[in-house]
């Protein structure tokens, strides 16, 4: 079998036994009795052997003797205790001890490496030591015996045997179940006892788990004592066992009682009954491990790890409890698979810290398929005390797969990376060396990482619900709690595209703040596996941290092929932390629910947005009507709601006729900043094919954005937003029969008079017009370019026009004149007669009749000295 090599491992018990072994309790000595009843072992603890003397006040007893199989053989390690009664110092130099197997070998014991340089006993004091020998085959402590001997040089061989010690028959090396024995370690009373043996069956795999109870009673904190702790078969056979990933720190506090638990693999065909699990130390003189401590343990039981809906599953990461539960899962469908979404909420109940183990994560179907799910969010994190983190999770699963009774794998990965190679001795199927008989088998060398099982959480089979409008809903994500209401869908054009955009209200719930992330977009149509490209606004009004009770709204917006039909569409919005994104909200709504509120010609429509506020009304919509196509002209009046002086959003807009045509409108807006209350005049337009009906004509309407935010008028939009359906009121063209008050916004003319000479036999006509010119400064605009076309037709109906620009041609004030001449042979023969003055309003090569008026021709008779 694989082995988990944990040098830092036993702070268990190792020391426990030991030191409880080496006279730290009190226990009776065993009557002859006892020695006769083999068949019922008894703990080390119960012997107390008789001491042997050695001469000069000097004696030896034996306080406790182990064994532990290696490659190299069987260890026997035990130690002696010295005891000097007398008035000097004696030198340990003369005392020998020797270690007789039942096959008659006699193996001299050497002094372990902490030991080797004990040499003298003083006066009235005892001291211990500790000593090993190479057992070869030998598989138990039955028949072993351990003789003393002092130096004599009058004995042949100069060694005087004294004594001996005879290990009963049956003398146990380990702790009886549910025993808690007081000991030392590091020199620190603890209380140790072996609580559990737990069996887990995973991927055809079963894994065993020991837990072992400690508790500090000493007034010191309890450092880890450095040993290798192995579960020991009734056979013999052991595995090496790991420390669970879910502890990393290992200092005990005075008083403090925690449970230390430790994992390794085992074969399945292999007998749990009378487990132990046995600690060792590694003597660096002698690159040997010594047996130290060993707990039998309690039977094997197999735990349920089936965690059912809306349970809460604990578990033990450092002596904390942190509670586990699986949330809001729910799946829809994209292309062939299902996708499963759910929350995994993590709770640290206790009073320190907690980082969380490795894990992995997987899906399981009814079937036994597994399906991988990314755990990177769960390992690793890092709770406070007290601390609530919402982890969400995805997978995909075919859809042919039976999507009811899917459980979530949670997996504990313990271990480390692949060591040396197994020798060969070792073996290779589950078991390591004497695998039939009673000897201790030689573990095995890691191959690779252990994977645990903690917890299967049943997954609901819950269809994801589509999103009403106007509704609330909660939800909870690694953020933190709040609700969502839908409060529009719309569908609107954009340029080649349609545009969607979701509008969603997120009001905080909890009683502390809730600091919004800079949230990403993405829309899927129906069970497209491709997102659309999106861009999302939210008002810049509203703060990302909300308050208790406070509320955010933010638009998705989508581009599609206006061609484009869908069902339903699915909204996510995500976050990004460490690098990570990190899902925030996921809905889906149906496209049922699209709605374009309508404003009622002569009503406001409203802009918000930070330093944006303002209200938008219709000025005058009219039609410029040409040969070809027809041109929609409409004034809007932008009015400032804001306290302060600053830019308006750019306003972007599309005609919809009665037919249901869309034409984008081109804009022209002032890029001047409005103060509070001021008005500007936003001019839009668009040409419409010749036979379009223009009587039932309405303006798509919505601020531009771009970049997450609302534009200026100068820059370039990408989208816009709260688009609401102006219905426009277009007034028909009037022409004036005068010239007086003739308004091309912002001038207005008024041609007071006009008059026309023509010299007798001349071919000129000499024509002056008085004027008044006045220009309105109310509202700010940006550049109209309307032109001003003068058309004048003679006498013969022949026209001749000029293009005025005021502020020019024709300045401001009053009084003005303004003349010109028109020259034709055909004059020469006018007698009299009358021409006429047309004003034209000219926008984009389309013209209005403002108004026209006619005026005489007086022939002048010329002078003597004007002929």
């Amino acid at each position: 079998m694989r082995k988990y090599k944990v040098t830092y491992a036993a702070l268990l018990a190792g020391t426990l036994i030991a030191g409880q072994l080496a006279g730290s309790i009190a226990a009776p000595a065993a009557d002859a009795a006892a020695a006769k009843s083999p068949a019922v072992s008894a703990p080390a603890a119960a012997f107390k052997f008789k001491p042997v003397p050695l001469g000069d006040g000097v004696s030896a007893v034996l306080e406790n003797i182990n064994i532990w199989n290696q490659n190299g053989g069987s260890i026997v390690s035990y130690t002696l205790k010295y005891t000097n009664s007398g008035n000097a110092s004696a030198s340990l130099l003369r005392y020998f001890s020797r270690v007789v197997t039942p096959g008659g070998s006699v193996l001299p014991g050497n002094p372990v490496g902490a030991d080797a340089l004990k040499k003298k006993i003083g006066a009235k004091e005892s001291l211990s030591v500790t000593y090993y020998v190479n057992a070869g085959q030998a598989t138990s402590l039955q028949g072993i015996k351990v003789s003393m001997h002092v130096w004599d040089a009058k004995t042949k061989g100069y060694l005087k045997q004294t004594g001996s010690f005879a290990v009963p028959a049956n003398y146990s090396t380990s702790a009886a179940v549910g025993t808690s024995l007081n000991t030392l370690m590091n020199d620190i009373p603890v209380a140790a006892s072996a609580e559990s043996l737990q069996l887990y069956k995973y991927n055809g795999k079963v894994y065993a788990r020991v837990g072992v109870s400690l508790t500090n009673k000493g007034n010191k904190v309890l450092g880890d004592p450095g040993y290798s702790a192995y579960l020991v078969s009734a056979s013999g056979t052991s595995f090496e066992l790991a420390l669970s990933g879910s502890q990393t720190d290992y200092t005990i506090q005075p008083q403090e009682k925690r449970s230390i638990y430790y994992l390794t693999e085992i074969p399945a065909y292999l007998k749990t009954d009378n487990m132990r699990l046995q600690f060792t130390k590694k003597d660096e003189t002698a690159k040997l491990e010594l047996a130290q401590a060993s707990y039998k343990l309690p039977a094997a039981t197999t735990p349920n790890l089936v965690v059912g809906n809306g349970v809460v599953k604990k578990i033990t990461v450092n002596s904390n409890t942190v509670e586990t539960l699986l949330r809001n899962a729910n799946v829809y469908s994209q292309d062939a698979d299902a996708v499963w979404t759910f929350q995994m909420q993590l709770k640290n109940t206790g009073n320190k810290a907690v980082t969380m183990p490795s894990y992995e994560l997987a899906v399981k179907s009814v079937n036994g398929k597994m399906y991988p799910v990314n755990a990177k969010g769960v390992s690793g994190i890092t709770l406070k005390p007290l601390e609530t983190k919402i982890v969400p999770l995805t997978v995909r699963i075919p859809l042919e797969v039976e999507q009811s009774g899917l459980q979530l794998m949670m997996i504990e990965s313990v271990g480390s990376e692949p060591a040396a190679s197994a020798p060969e001795s070792a073996g290779t199927g589950g078991s390591t060396g004497n695998t039939g008989g009673t000897g201790a088998a030689a573990p095995a060398i890691s191959t690779s990482k252990m994977i645990f099982p903690v917890a299967y959480f049943v997954i609901p089979y819950a269809l994801r619900t589509e999103v009403q409008t106007g509704q609330e809903y909660m939800t909870t994500n690694s953020y933190g709690s709040f609700s969502y209401s839908i409060l529009s869908l719309q569908r609107y054009p954009w340029r080649d595209d349609d545009i969607v955009a979701l509008r969603l209200r997120i009001t905080n719930t909890q009683s502390v703040s809730l600091t919004l992330p800079e949230l990403k977009g993405s829309i899927k149509l129906d069970n497209e596996s491709l997102p659309v490209t999106t861009e999302l606004y939210m008002d810049n009004k509203e703060s990302s941290v909300l308050a208790p009770g406070k509320s955010a709204e933010l638009y998705v917006l989508g581009k599609i092929a206006y061609t484009s039909e869908f069902r339903d569409m699915r909204v996510a919005l995500n976050g990004t932390q460490n690098s990570e994104t990190v899902p925030f909200l996921d809905v889906s709504v149906n496209n049922s629910v699209n709605s374009i509120p309508t404003i009622e010609a002569g009503k406001s429509y409203t802009i918000s947005g930070k330093g944006k506020t303002a209200s938008v009304q219709e000025n005058r919509t009219t039609v410029y009507q040409g040969e070809s196509q027809n041109l929609v002209y409409t004034e809007l009046l932008l009015s400032s709601e804001e306290k302060r002086q600053s830019k308006m959003a750019r306003l972007q807009a599309y005609y919809k006729t009665k037919d249901g045509q869309y034409f984008e409108a081109n804009v022209s807006q002032s890029e001047n900043s409005a103060s509070p209350g001021a008005k500007q005049l936003v001019v839009m337009w668009a040409k419409l094919p010749k036979a379009t009906d223009t009587a039932d004509v309405s303006l798509y309407l919505g601020a531009g954005v771009n970049g997450g935010k609302l534009t200026d008028s100068k820059e370039e939009a990408t989208g816009f937003v709260n688009v609401a359906a102006l219905k426009l009121n277009p007034q028909a063209n009037a022409p004036k029969n005068t010239l007086e008050a003739t308004v091309l916004y912002p001038y207005t003319i008024s041609v007071l008079t006009s008059e026309g000479k023509r010299m007798k036999n001349s071919d000129t006509l000499d024509i002056t017009m008085n004027y008044s010119l006045r220009k309105d400064n109310q509202y700010d605009a940006g550049p109209l370019e309307h032109k001003l076309i003068l058309q004048i037709t003679d006498p013969f109906g022949i026209a001749t026009e000029r293009v005025l620009t005021l502020g020019t041609d024709l300045i401001e004030g009053t009084n003005n004149q303004y003349s010109f001449t028109l020259s034709r042979p055909l004059y020469k023969t006018m007698g009299g007669g009358a021409y006429k003055l047309a004003f034209y309003d000219e926008f984009q090569g389309e013209r209005l009749l403002l108004g026209s008026q006619a005026y005489s021709v007086t022939n002048v008779v010329p002078t003597k000295t004007e002929e």
